[in-house]
């Protein structure tokens, strides 16, 4: 069995796939298999990666009928046969010691999640956490975010756990689960993988917030309201951080709506707006909270005070 599988999802991306591929190809670690998931392509994506298979045997193409991302990323795992799971997107490209590092500070920590930096997020520093820290760091979106990339993971920490099939924007519902069941996790912030930012992104309005429409907003308010009632119950320690990582959302996404002028998104707004002024007196005694978001809870908010 090889020590890593990585998993690589791609849907119409020939002009760059094959660049993808080939960063993955280079490693200088060399025990892994590479699943490769077509997810019903129209282009020459699938053929690209079948081109690649036949000429190293690492290489597994999985060609299925379109769907989501999540179904398409759960087709790699129920294939994946090594000890760590890798996710590597079609549109990014990852440094020749990506897998290699990943896998020394995994072993050298005794840690099941390893998590290096990306070229837009990225510092020399090194940080061992149990998963109720891994979890709260992961939230404050600082070091690390949600986003499976960057990220080798032991197998075992799937086990019972897939990535939904019906949500467009599944990484921020299963990621602080997998964190959760970790008995550690490592970081360490150098730069060994490059994200692509383009607006085929599945996540480009975060990045251009004129994107933002209700559909979108309505599913990321659910699964952070799905996610503050789940980690309650794994810690309730840290309940109030939960809290405070909803709300901090909620005037994030409250703020936008409102600068932006955003019509579609007008009566969430509204919901966010009551949220946050009947929680402000805690949202805004958190230890956690940002100068900034106290700035927005005046300008948006009112008349809430900290005590």
């Amino acid at each position: 069995m090889p020590k890593i599988s990585a998993a690589m999802l791609t849907y119409n991306r020939e002009q760059l796939v094959g660049e993808a591929i080939e960063s993955v190809l280079a490693q200088t670690f060399r025990d892994f298999e590479f699943i490769i998931i077509d997810n019903g392509s129209g282009d020459r994506s699938g053929a690209i990666a079948d081109e690649y298979a036949a000429r190293d045997g690492r290489i597994r193409v999985i060609h299925r009928a379109r769907g989501n991302i999540g179904s398409g990323r759960n087709a790699g795992l129920d294939a994946a046969r090594g000890e760590y799971i890798a996710f590597v997107d079609d549109d990014d490209r990852c440094e020749p010691d990506f897998l290699e590092f990943l896998h020394a500070l995994a072993t050298d920590n005794e840690a099941d999640v390893s998590i290096c930096g990306a070229s837009d997020r990225a510092c020399g520093e090194t940080r061992m956490y149990s998963a109720e820290e891994a979890v709260i760091e992961l939230l404050r979106r600082k070091r690390f975010n949600v986003q499976f990339p960057t990220k080798l993971i032991r197998r075992r920490l799937f086990d019972g756990l897939r990535f939904s099939e019906s949500a467009r924007y599944d990484d921020i519902e299963l990621m602080p689960r997998i964190l959760a069941g970790a008995n550690r996790v490592a970081y360490r912030g150098l730069p060994k993988y490059t994200f692509r930012r383009h607006g085929g992104n599945n996540s480009a309005w975060t990045t251009n917030h004129s994107l933002l429409d209700a559909d979108t907003l309505n599913e990321y308010l659910r699964v952070y309201r799905d996610r503050t009632e789940w980690l309650t119950k794994r810690f309730p320690n840290s309940a109030a951080a939960w809290r405070y990582f909803e709300w901090s959302f909620h005037i994030s996404m409250l703020e936008k709506v409102l600068r932006l002028g955003l019509t579609d998104c007008g009566k969430i707004a509204d919901g966010l707006e009551r949220t946050l002024a009947a929680h402000g007196a805690e949202f805004l005694n958190s230890p956690h909270i940002r100068d900034f978001e106290s700035m927005w809870m005046k300008r948006y908010v009112g008349n809430t005070q900290a005590g």
